[in-house]
Protein backbone atom coordinates (compact mmCIF):
# COMPACT_ATOMS: atom_id res chain seq x y z
CA UNK A 1 0.00 0.00 0.00
CA UNK A 2 0.94 3.38 -0.87
CA UNK A 3 -1.48 5.78 0.22
CA UNK A 4 0.17 9.09 1.77
CA UNK A 5 -2.16 11.44 3.43
CA UNK A 6 -1.40 14.70 5.48
CA UNK A 7 -2.32 17.48 7.45
CA UNK A 8 -1.32 19.81 10.24
CA UNK A 9 -4.36 21.16 10.82
CA UNK A 10 -5.37 19.84 14.40
CA UNK A 11 -8.65 19.19 16.41
CA UNK A 12 -7.86 19.13 20.16
CA UNK A 13 -4.94 15.98 20.35
CA UNK A 14 -6.29 14.86 17.04
CA UNK A 15 -5.69 16.12 13.38
CA UNK A 16 -8.13 15.83 9.78
CA UNK A 17 -5.70 12.94 8.98
CA UNK A 18 -6.86 11.23 12.31
CA UNK A 19 -10.08 11.43 11.68
CA UNK A 20 -9.78 9.94 8.32
CA UNK A 21 -8.03 7.03 9.06
CA UNK A 22 -10.21 6.29 11.96
CA UNK A 23 -13.04 6.78 9.62
CA UNK A 24 -11.20 3.65 7.52
CA UNK A 25 -11.15 1.82 10.56
CA UNK A 26 -14.61 2.00 10.89
CA UNK A 27 -15.69 1.45 7.31
CA UNK A 28 -13.21 -1.48 7.78
CA UNK A 29 -15.34 -2.85 10.96
CA UNK A 30 -18.15 -2.36 9.55
CA UNK A 31 -16.79 -5.67 6.96
CA UNK A 32 -17.46 -8.16 9.88
CA UNK A 33 -21.03 -7.42 9.84
CA UNK A 34 -22.70 -10.85 10.31
CA UNK A 35 -19.59 -12.66 11.16
CA UNK A 36 -18.43 -11.43 14.51
CA UNK A 37 -21.31 -11.95 16.73
CA UNK A 38 -21.42 -12.26 20.06
CA UNK A 39 -17.76 -10.18 19.57
CA UNK A 40 -17.62 -6.97 18.47
CA UNK A 41 -17.04 -5.29 15.32
CA UNK A 42 -13.21 -3.86 15.40
CA UNK A 43 -11.27 -2.69 12.12
CA UNK A 44 -7.49 -1.40 12.03
CA UNK A 45 -5.16 0.96 10.21
CA UNK A 46 -1.39 0.68 10.47
CA UNK A 47 0.30 4.22 9.27
CA UNK A 48 4.61 4.19 8.64
CA UNK A 49 6.01 6.97 9.95
CA UNK A 50 6.02 8.79 7.00
CA UNK A 51 2.39 8.95 7.14
CA UNK A 52 1.55 6.11 4.27
CA UNK A 53 -0.85 2.99 5.16
CA UNK A 54 1.05 0.46 5.61
CA UNK A 55 -1.40 -2.06 7.06
CA UNK A 56 -5.11 -2.89 7.26
CA UNK A 57 -7.58 -5.67 8.79
CA UNK A 58 -10.84 -6.82 10.20
CA UNK A 59 -11.92 -8.38 12.79
CA UNK A 60 -13.72 -12.13 11.73
CA UNK A 61 -14.92 -14.36 14.17
CA UNK A 62 -13.59 -17.78 13.16
CA UNK A 63 -10.21 -16.61 11.96
CA UNK A 64 -8.72 -16.61 15.42
CA UNK A 65 -7.34 -13.30 14.70
CA UNK A 66 -8.03 -9.75 15.81
CA UNK A 67 -7.88 -6.69 13.27
CA UNK A 68 -4.73 -5.47 14.91
CA UNK A 69 -3.14 -8.73 14.73
CA UNK A 70 -3.68 -9.05 10.63
CA UNK A 71 -2.89 -5.06 10.01
CA UNK A 72 0.14 -6.05 11.84
CA UNK A 73 1.16 -8.66 9.71
CA UNK A 74 0.76 -6.46 6.72
CA UNK A 75 2.75 -3.85 7.44
CA UNK A 76 5.77 -5.53 9.28
CA UNK A 77 8.71 -3.53 10.10
CA UNK A 78 7.29 -0.49 8.56
CA UNK A 79 4.99 -0.73 11.42
CA UNK A 80 7.75 0.48 13.55
CA UNK A 81 7.31 3.73 15.06
CA UNK A 82 3.97 4.42 13.35
CA UNK A 83 0.42 4.71 14.30
CA UNK A 84 -2.21 2.38 14.92
CA UNK A 85 -6.25 3.14 14.45
CA UNK A 86 -7.79 0.81 15.93
CA UNK A 87 -12.63 1.35 16.29
CA UNK A 88 -11.97 -0.17 19.88
CA UNK A 89 -9.96 -0.55 22.11
CA UNK A 90 -7.18 -3.05 22.06
CA UNK A 91 -7.83 -6.24 24.58
CA UNK A 92 -4.70 -7.25 27.00
CA UNK A 93 -6.43 -9.97 28.32
CA UNK A 94 -5.42 -14.35 27.07
CA UNK A 95 -8.92 -15.18 25.49
CA UNK A 96 -9.40 -17.22 22.16
CA UNK A 97 -6.35 -14.85 20.58
CA UNK A 98 -3.18 -13.39 22.64
CA UNK A 99 -3.31 -10.01 23.93
CA UNK A 100 -3.88 -7.63 20.96
CA UNK A 101 -2.17 -4.89 23.15
CA UNK A 102 0.88 -7.18 23.21
CA UNK A 103 1.48 -7.38 19.89
CA UNK A 104 1.33 -3.58 19.44
CA UNK A 105 3.94 -2.82 21.74
CA UNK A 106 5.96 -5.63 20.12
CA UNK A 107 5.72 -4.27 16.35
CA UNK A 108 7.21 -1.06 17.52
CA UNK A 109 3.86 1.29 17.16
CA UNK A 110 4.63 4.71 18.81
CA UNK A 111 1.11 5.84 18.99
CA UNK A 112 -2.22 4.45 19.43
CA UNK A 113 -6.02 6.33 18.58
CA UNK A 114 -8.97 4.30 19.46
CA UNK A 115 -11.89 5.77 20.15
CA UNK A 116 -14.04 3.88 23.08
CA UNK A 117 -13.31 1.77 26.07
CA UNK A 118 -14.56 -1.92 25.30
CA UNK A 119 -17.27 -2.54 27.58
CA UNK A 120 -16.32 -5.78 28.06
CA UNK A 121 -15.51 -6.16 31.89
CA UNK A 122 -12.17 -8.69 30.76
CA UNK A 123 -11.02 -5.53 28.46
CA UNK A 124 -12.82 -2.21 29.50
CA UNK A 125 -9.63 0.15 30.10
CA UNK A 126 -6.93 -2.46 30.74
CA UNK A 127 -5.60 -1.93 27.27
CA UNK A 128 -5.53 1.69 27.42
CA UNK A 129 -3.46 1.02 31.30
CA UNK A 130 -0.89 -1.57 29.64
CA UNK A 131 -0.31 0.54 25.99
CA UNK A 132 0.25 3.34 27.95
CA UNK A 133 2.43 1.88 30.65
CA UNK A 134 4.58 0.72 28.00
CA UNK A 135 5.24 3.93 26.62
CA UNK A 136 2.89 4.50 23.80
CA UNK A 137 1.38 7.43 23.05
CA UNK A 138 -2.73 6.40 23.32
CA UNK A 139 -5.76 9.07 22.11
CA UNK A 140 -9.15 8.09 22.84
CA UNK A 141 -12.49 9.69 22.11
CA UNK A 142 -12.04 10.45 18.21
CA UNK A 143 -14.82 9.95 16.45
CA UNK A 144 -16.61 7.99 19.85
CA UNK A 145 -20.28 8.73 18.95
CA UNK A 146 -19.80 6.93 15.02
CA UNK A 147 -17.95 3.91 16.97
CA UNK A 148 -20.32 3.28 19.27
CA UNK A 149 -23.24 3.52 17.12
CA UNK A 150 -21.36 0.77 15.42
CA UNK A 151 -21.42 -1.57 17.99
CA UNK A 152 -24.60 -0.55 19.34
CA UNK A 153 -25.87 -4.10 19.63
CA UNK A 154 -22.44 -5.72 21.42
CA UNK A 155 -22.43 -2.31 23.84
CA UNK A 156 -26.19 -3.02 24.89
CA UNK A 157 -25.33 -6.39 25.15
CA UNK A 158 -22.45 -6.14 27.28
CA UNK A 159 -24.38 -3.61 29.49
CA UNK A 160 -27.51 -5.35 29.84
CA UNK A 161 -27.05 -9.28 28.93
CA UNK A 162 -29.83 -8.95 26.90
CA UNK A 163 -29.93 -8.71 23.05
CA UNK A 164 -30.13 -5.55 21.23
CA UNK A 165 -33.88 -5.28 19.93
CA UNK A 166 -34.71 -3.06 16.43
CA UNK A 167 -38.31 -3.11 15.91
CA UNK A 168 -38.51 -2.80 11.80
CA UNK A 169 -41.92 -2.52 10.64
CA UNK A 170 -43.62 -1.83 6.86
CA UNK A 171 -46.55 0.56 6.70
CA UNK A 172 -48.66 2.58 4.35
CA UNK A 173 -48.50 6.39 4.36
CA UNK A 174 -51.58 5.99 6.68
CA UNK A 175 -49.81 3.76 8.83
CA UNK A 176 -51.68 0.39 7.98
CA UNK A 177 -49.63 -3.02 8.05
CA UNK A 178 -52.51 -5.08 5.79
CA UNK A 179 -55.59 -4.24 4.06
CA UNK A 180 -58.77 -5.55 6.40
CA UNK A 181 -58.69 -8.92 4.29
CA UNK A 182 -55.17 -9.60 6.10
CA UNK A 183 -53.27 -8.55 2.72
CA UNK A 184 -49.91 -7.64 2.94
CA UNK A 185 -47.65 -8.75 0.23
CA UNK A 186 -46.03 -6.19 -0.64
CA UNK A 187 -46.52 -2.93 1.10
CA UNK A 188 -43.36 -2.04 -0.14
CA UNK A 189 -41.01 -2.38 -3.77
CA UNK A 190 -37.95 -4.77 -4.10
CA UNK A 191 -35.59 -1.90 -3.17
CA UNK A 192 -37.02 -1.17 0.35
CA UNK A 193 -36.89 -5.65 0.77
CA UNK A 194 -33.67 -5.87 -0.62
CA UNK A 195 -32.72 -3.61 2.68
CA UNK A 196 -34.86 -5.53 5.41
CA UNK A 197 -32.61 -8.70 3.74
CA UNK A 198 -29.57 -6.61 5.05
CA UNK A 199 -31.14 -5.42 8.50
CA UNK A 200 -31.95 -9.76 8.81
CA UNK A 201 -27.84 -10.28 7.97
CA UNK A 202 -26.87 -7.71 10.77
CA UNK A 203 -29.03 -9.73 13.58
CA UNK A 204 -28.67 -12.45 15.24
CA UNK A 205 -32.22 -13.55 15.37
CA UNK A 206 -35.59 -12.43 13.98
CA UNK A 207 -39.02 -12.56 16.35
CA UNK A 208 -42.78 -12.58 15.43
CA UNK A 209 -46.25 -13.09 17.69
CA UNK A 210 -48.01 -16.29 17.11
CA UNK A 211 -50.51 -14.45 15.28
CA UNK A 212 -47.98 -13.15 12.07
CA UNK A 213 -46.30 -16.50 11.90
CA UNK A 214 -50.04 -18.08 11.72
CA UNK A 215 -51.47 -15.45 9.34
CA UNK A 216 -48.28 -14.61 6.91
CA UNK A 217 -46.88 -18.18 7.27
CA UNK A 218 -43.23 -16.65 6.84
CA UNK A 219 -40.08 -18.03 6.09
CA UNK A 220 -38.21 -15.38 8.05
CA UNK A 221 -34.82 -16.44 7.14
CA UNK A 222 -31.74 -13.93 6.19
CA UNK A 223 -31.79 -13.99 1.24
CA UNK A 224 -29.05 -10.90 1.45
CA UNK A 225 -26.77 -13.79 0.15
CA UNK A 226 -23.85 -12.41 2.41
CA UNK A 227 -21.98 -14.84 4.45
CA UNK A 228 -22.82 -15.12 8.36
CA UNK A 229 -21.21 -17.32 10.92
CA UNK A 230 -24.05 -18.05 12.79
CA UNK A 231 -27.46 -19.47 11.57
CA UNK A 232 -30.28 -16.51 12.07
CA UNK A 233 -32.47 -17.89 14.95
CA UNK A 234 -36.39 -17.77 14.24
CA UNK A 235 -38.14 -16.74 17.28
CA UNK A 236 -41.45 -16.70 17.94
CA UNK A 237 -43.94 -16.00 20.93
CA UNK A 238 -46.57 -18.56 20.78
CA UNK A 239 -48.23 -19.33 24.18
CA UNK A 240 -50.85 -21.86 23.09
CA UNK A 241 -48.57 -23.35 19.97
CA UNK A 242 -50.85 -22.05 17.56
CA UNK A 243 -48.21 -22.56 14.61
CA UNK A 244 -49.12 -25.05 11.99
CA UNK A 245 -46.48 -28.53 12.09
CA UNK A 246 -47.11 -27.97 8.16
CA UNK A 247 -45.86 -24.08 8.41
CA UNK A 248 -42.79 -22.85 6.54
CA UNK A 249 -41.14 -22.01 9.90
CA UNK A 250 -41.42 -25.77 10.78
CA UNK A 251 -40.61 -27.48 8.22
CA UNK A 252 -37.33 -25.71 7.58
CA UNK A 253 -36.06 -25.58 10.86
CA UNK A 254 -33.51 -28.31 10.27
CA UNK A 255 -32.11 -25.67 7.65
CA UNK A 256 -32.20 -22.43 10.35
CA UNK A 257 -33.13 -22.61 14.10
CA UNK A 258 -36.60 -22.60 15.23
CA UNK A 259 -37.46 -21.46 19.21
CA UNK A 260 -40.90 -20.70 20.17
CA UNK A 261 -41.48 -19.56 23.51
CA UNK A 262 -44.86 -21.37 24.77
CA UNK A 263 -47.56 -21.12 28.26
CA UNK A 264 -46.13 -23.89 30.22
CA UNK A 265 -50.15 -25.14 29.65
CA UNK A 266 -49.14 -25.78 25.81
CA UNK A 267 -50.87 -29.48 24.86
CA UNK A 268 -48.14 -31.90 25.27
CA UNK A 269 -49.12 -33.37 22.09
CA UNK A 270 -48.38 -30.82 19.88
CA UNK A 271 -45.03 -29.53 21.67
CA UNK A 272 -44.03 -33.33 20.77
CA UNK A 273 -44.69 -32.76 17.66
CA UNK A 274 -42.98 -30.00 16.83
CA UNK A 275 -40.12 -31.04 18.75
CA UNK A 276 -39.98 -34.11 16.30
CA UNK A 277 -39.35 -31.48 13.58
CA UNK A 278 -36.79 -30.07 14.87
CA UNK A 279 -38.01 -27.07 16.69
CA UNK A 280 -37.09 -25.95 20.17
CA UNK A 281 -39.54 -25.27 23.19
CA UNK A 282 -39.00 -23.47 25.62
CA UNK A 283 -42.38 -23.96 27.90
CA UNK A 284 -42.84 -21.52 31.04
CA UNK A 285 -45.81 -20.04 32.83
CA UNK A 286 -44.22 -16.19 31.62
CA UNK A 287 -42.93 -17.03 28.29
CA UNK A 288 -44.54 -15.32 25.49
CA UNK A 289 -45.60 -12.79 27.75
CA UNK A 290 -42.25 -11.34 30.37
CA UNK A 291 -41.25 -10.05 27.17
CA UNK A 292 -37.93 -9.06 29.45
CA UNK A 293 -37.68 -13.04 30.83
CA UNK A 294 -37.84 -13.93 26.75
CA UNK A 295 -35.24 -11.70 25.95
CA UNK A 296 -33.21 -12.69 29.07
CA UNK A 297 -33.22 -16.31 27.45
CA UNK A 298 -32.09 -15.57 24.32
CA UNK A 299 -29.41 -12.96 25.92
CA UNK A 300 -28.60 -16.45 27.84
CA UNK A 301 -28.12 -18.55 24.49
CA UNK A 302 -25.38 -15.47 23.40
CA UNK A 303 -27.66 -13.66 20.80
CA UNK A 304 -26.62 -10.32 20.61
CA UNK A 305 -29.44 -8.77 18.87
CA UNK A 306 -33.01 -9.69 18.02
CA UNK A 307 -34.91 -7.81 14.90
CA UNK A 308 -38.63 -8.01 16.00
CA UNK A 309 -40.68 -8.08 12.66
CA UNK A 310 -44.22 -8.17 13.84
CA UNK A 311 -46.86 -7.98 14.38
CA UNK A 312 -48.59 -5.46 16.19
CA UNK A 313 -49.42 -6.54 19.80
CA UNK A 314 -45.74 -7.46 20.06
CA UNK A 315 -44.61 -4.44 18.85
CA UNK A 316 -46.76 -2.38 21.15
CA UNK A 317 -46.27 -4.67 24.19
CA UNK A 318 -42.36 -4.15 23.66
CA UNK A 319 -42.55 -0.43 23.03
CA UNK A 320 -44.70 -0.26 26.54
CA UNK A 321 -42.34 -2.28 28.56
CA UNK A 322 -39.48 0.41 27.35
CA UNK A 323 -37.37 -2.76 25.68
CA UNK A 324 -37.25 -1.10 22.24
CA UNK A 325 -33.90 -0.33 21.45
CA UNK A 326 -34.26 1.09 17.86
CA UNK A 327 -37.04 1.61 15.57
CA UNK A 328 -36.66 1.36 11.36
CA UNK A 329 -40.50 2.22 9.84
CA UNK A 330 -40.44 1.14 6.02
CA UNK A 331 -42.91 3.73 4.68
CA UNK A 332 -44.34 3.26 1.03
CA UNK A 333 -46.63 6.35 -0.44
CA UNK A 334 -49.50 4.70 -1.15
CA UNK A 335 -52.71 4.95 1.32
CA UNK A 336 -54.63 1.51 2.24
CA UNK A 337 -57.29 3.28 4.38
CA UNK A 338 -60.41 1.33 6.42
CA UNK A 339 -61.23 0.98 9.75
CA UNK A 340 -60.54 -2.62 9.98
CA UNK A 341 -56.93 -2.80 8.12
CA UNK A 342 -54.36 -3.47 10.96
CA UNK A 343 -52.11 -0.53 11.96
CA UNK A 344 -48.68 -1.31 12.68
CA UNK A 345 -48.32 -0.68 16.49
CA UNK A 346 -51.45 -2.36 18.11
CA UNK A 347 -51.91 -1.78 22.24
CA UNK A 348 -54.13 1.33 24.26
CA UNK A 349 -51.85 3.73 22.70
CA UNK A 350 -50.86 7.03 23.94
CA UNK A 351 -54.03 9.17 25.74
CA UNK A 352 -51.76 12.21 25.40
CA UNK A 353 -49.18 13.68 23.00
CA UNK A 354 -46.87 14.11 25.40
CA UNK A 355 -47.03 10.54 26.56
CA UNK A 356 -46.13 9.52 22.27
CA UNK A 357 -42.86 7.73 22.49
CA UNK A 358 -40.45 10.35 20.62
CA UNK A 359 -37.53 9.43 18.49
CA UNK A 360 -33.78 10.85 18.43
CA UNK A 361 -31.27 10.89 16.24
CA UNK A 362 -33.35 9.93 13.43
CA UNK A 363 -32.42 9.26 9.97
CA UNK A 364 -34.11 9.02 6.44
CA UNK A 365 -33.19 7.47 3.78
CA UNK A 366 -35.04 6.49 0.64
CA UNK A 367 -34.88 2.94 -1.61
CA UNK A 368 -37.01 3.30 -4.61
CA UNK A 369 -40.11 4.42 -3.96
CA UNK A 370 -39.99 3.75 -0.53
CA UNK A 371 -39.07 5.94 2.81
CA UNK A 372 -36.75 4.27 5.92
CA UNK A 373 -37.05 6.33 8.53
CA UNK A 374 -35.28 5.49 11.93
CA UNK A 375 -34.59 6.69 15.12
CA UNK A 376 -34.14 5.55 18.74
CA UNK A 377 -36.91 6.12 21.56
CA UNK A 378 -36.10 8.96 23.72
CA UNK A 379 -35.86 7.49 27.39
CA UNK A 380 -38.23 8.71 29.81
CA UNK A 381 -37.54 10.55 32.86
CA UNK A 382 -38.69 8.33 36.02
CA UNK A 383 -40.93 9.30 38.69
Amino acid sequence: MSTTVKSSQRAGDTTDFDRQMMSQALELAARGAGLVSPGPLVGCVIVAADGSVAGEGFYVYEKLKHAETIALEQAGPRAIGGTAYVSLEPHAHHGRTPPCSDALIAAGVRRVVAPVEDPNPKVSGKGFEHLRAAGLEVVSDLMSGEARRLNEKYFHFMKTGRPFVHLKLATSLDGKIATREGDSRWITGEEARARVQQLRHESDSILVGAGTAVSDDPLLTDRSGLARRRPLVRVILDEDLKVSSESQLVLTASDAPVLIFAGANADEAKTSQLSARGVEIVCDSANGRDLKSVLVELGRRDIESVLVEGGAGIASALLEAELVDKVTFFIAPRIIGGREAPNAIGGQGAERITDAIDLVDVEVSQHGGDYEITGYPKKRMKG
